[in-house]
């Protein structure tokens, strides 16, 4: 049976900013999709390590400083709790489903790694399903944005609630099913094959945004802060900072 038949493990985070060395988790969802079972999720507020979030994330999300402080959970709680969540399905035998997944990966093999936890790809080799790699692999070249609104609308998913955790995981579980079913290609390969394939298109997809940062006036600059890993950038050794 192809794996876009099969149960699918749904995960996003939301966020107190877009550096996953420094930010941190405020919203997290795990969910079950697919296999022909209704979809189910675990979903986490946290208070986010204490730390101020920002307004422009406020603006994303929707959750302010108090209001993570006041209902949010104590931030190593949740980050175990989402480690857990995610090595349980790993181990289950399902791939994990993350829009942009090198930066949610990456954040929440950083929160571990801020607080004791034992990370993600210490206890387990997950399989990494990316729609936005698999949308940049299969129409390269079409117009617009990439965001996951943006493929909700081109792959015909319905997404309420953008930028809440649950609704976005859900949304990329769809979005990946949609892919598979317009263009075979991809069910065809099993998990291990398509997430090879995912390390060696999403490194080329950021060799191209490199150069083009580096041959645009204006942007040269940001062509060093392209990573080329995927799905998780490597940690930086003890004392290193980046």
């Amino acid at each position: 049976m192809s794996w876009h038949r099969r149960p699918l493990c749904g995960f996003d985070l939301e966020t107190t900013g877009v550096d996953p060395e420094n930010a941190r988790i405020v919203t997290g969802c795990v969910v079950r999709f697919g296999g022909g079972q209704p979809s189910t999720a675990r979903s986490w507020l946290s208070d986010a390590g204490g730390v101020e979030i920002p307004a422009e994330a406020t603006a994303v999300h929707g959750i302010d400083t108090e209001a993570a402080r006041s209902a949010g959970r104590p931030a190593p709680v949740v980050i175990a709790e989402i480690t857990d969540a995610l090595a349980e399905d790993v181990d289950a035998g399902l791939p994990i489903v993350a829009m942009n997944a090198q930066f949610d990966l990456t954040l929440l093999d950083r929160e571990a790694r801020r607080y004791g936890i034992r990370p993600l790809f210490d206890r387990a080799a997950p399989r990494v399903i990316d729609p936005r790699v698999l949308d940049k692999k299969v129409d390269r070249f079409r117009r617009g944005g990439r965001t996951l609104t943006d493929l909700c609308r081109h792959y015909v998913v319905q997404l309420n609630e953008a930028h809440t955790a649950e609704a976005d995981a859900v949304a990329a579980c769809a979005v990946a099913w949609k892919l598979a079913n317009r263009h075979p290609w991809l069910k065809r390969l099993d998990l291990a094959d398509l997430h090879e394939q995912q390390v060696h298109w999403a490194r080329e997809q950021a060799e191209g945004l490199r150069d083009h940062f580096a041959r645009t006036d204006g942007k040269q600059e940001l062509a060093a802060s392209v990573r080329l890993d995927w799905p998780l950038v490597p940690a930086p050794p003890a004392g290193v900072s980046l």
